[in-house]
């Protein structure tokens, strides 16, 4: 079970927005089942009923095909970017994995790519790329190094054998080599934006791979997804309501709180999809993510006294997979004798009911999201439950939440600086005025010791 509880910050509501937007809520919810937007988004719609229409033989597919790559070699690695890997990290970051999964094709950070392939250089692996077009700069880069470590170590055969592709269905890059060299592969369905693309083989497979129940990680999704209503009390809609009219109100950044330290990978799947699907136009809150009690002490004088623009949404897990009890000591010097034989989870449900008082007192509206345990079952409730918000979040503030135009602009100038062959740069000038600017770098010298000459 999923709650949502809006009490920290009914106060701060009231003086927004709230009640004229969830008034909102039944036209947007049609206009999102019917897809009748006529904005580019529209065509991203897949993901809304995709729990409840994975059928058996599809995850048993899916199944199959992790149970011989887990036989094949004792790790796997999983090369994608953005949506194309935080979901299955997410989910094996919070459930565990009993197969070793390594993740690259996210960055193209040098020493880290070294360390991996020093590392899958010492045994057998398995990989499982993942990419619409095929073309993705991060991620086609790592898969070509790790394909060359396969192809020299089994040969274009075996190398094969130990590789999947989940790619576009019928064209790109990926599909023409898996094609032609005989990868085993599954399709990213053409109507599922990369950001909600966990439900599918994008996810479900390095999933899958790491062990995981999936079907009841789908079964999860399709509880919450199959309650879908246009209520302005669907939970996932309250909240969508909730942080819009506070983001109108003045607020820019929601923080994803959690003190479970499992959950962290699904604060950061949270970010990409909150961030790619309202920032956009000048709007949509900065999202960013904190895990308690730890970052209390870093970043909790800013939290508690910094600038007033932030709300904060915590998560919570109701029932602990495990729960020690803290031990009687010997002369209390450390002053602990009170919570002797009392399980660890007092504590944290204290330090959390704590913070979300102290947060508000001074002056930072909050919600709380409980999820009743870390299972695979509420993992999907909980992707599902942040997808329909996110829909309707950005519907609300009258943005497209299912393209990123934006994230283009990064991969352009990079094309152009690499000097890629047939590369048309729109921001060109730009780039050239860029280039030829005046630096104002300064030096310092740490070699050897010595001032940098002048």
């Amino acid at each position: 079970m999923l709650t949502l509880d809006l009490t920290n910050c009914l106060d701060a509501l009231a003086a927004t927005d709230f009640d004229t937007l969830s008034g909102r809520i039944p036209e947007i919810h049609a206009t999102i089942e019917s897809g009748s937007d006529p904005r580019p988004g529209s065509d991203y719609l897949g993901w809304r009923h995709l729990p409840e229409s994975l059928d058996a033989d599809g995850l048993g597919r899916q199944r199959d095909c992790a149970a011989r790559l887990r036989a094949l070699a004792g790790r796997c690695v999983v090369a994608g970017i953005g949506g194309s890997y935080l979901g299955a990290k997410a989910t094996i970051d919070a459930l565990g994995s009993d197969h070793p999964i390594r993740f690259a094709g996210h960055h193209v950070d040098p020493e880290a790519v070294a360390e991996l392939l020093t590392e899958v250089d010492d045994g057998d692996f398995t990989v499982v790329v993942i990419s619409k077009s095929g073309t993705t700069t991060e991620t086609a880069v790592a898969f070509r190094l790790l394909r060359d470590v396969l192809v020299r170590r089994h040969g274009a055969k075996g190398a094969a054998a130990r590789i999947v592709a989940i790619t576009d269905p019928a064209g790109g890059a990926l599909r023409k080599l898996a094609e032609a060299e005989g990868y085993e592969t599954f399709a990213i369905p053409p109507d599922v934006g990369g950001r909600f693309s966990v439900l599918t083989p994008v996810g479900l497979l390095p999933i899958a791979v790491a062990g995981i129940d999936i079907e009841a990680l789908v079964a999860g999704a399709a509880a919450v997804m199959g309650r879908a209503a246009a209520s302005p009390d669907y939970p996932p809609y309250r909240y969508a309501a909730a942080r819009t009219a506070l983001h109108q109100a003045g607020k820019r950044i929601e923080v994803l709180a959690t003190q479970s330290v499992r959950l962290a990978g699904v604060c950061e799947w949270w970010k990409q999809l909150f961030g790619e699907s309202e920032g956009k136009e000048g709007s949509g809150l900065f999202p960013a993510s904190v895990r308690y009690t730890t970052d209390l002490h870093s970043l909790g004088q800013w939290m508690q006294e910094g600038p007033r623009e932030v709300i904060e949404t915590f998560l919570a897990v109701d029932t602990p997979a495990a729960d020690p009890a803290i031990p009687a000591g010997g002369d209390d010097g450390d002053g602990l004798a009170y919570l002797a034989g009392r399980p660890l989870s007092e504590v944290n449900e204290a330090a959390l009911a704590a913070t979300r008082f102290a947060h508000l007192t001074g002056g930072i509206p909050n919600m709380l999201i409980r999820m009743g345990r870390r299972d695979p079952r509420h993992i999907g409730a909980l992707y599902a439950f942040f997808e329909r918000a996110v829909a309707m979040g950005g519907y609300l503030l009258g943005v497209d939440p299912f393209t990123q135009p934006g994230v283009e602009a990064y991969k352009q100038a990079m094309f152009a600086l690499l000097g890629k062959p047939g590369t048309t740069f729109a921001a060109a000038d730009a780039w050239q005025s860029y280039q030829q600017r005046k630096t104002a770098s300064l030096d310092l010298a740490v070699d050897s010791g010595r001032p940098a000459k002048p």
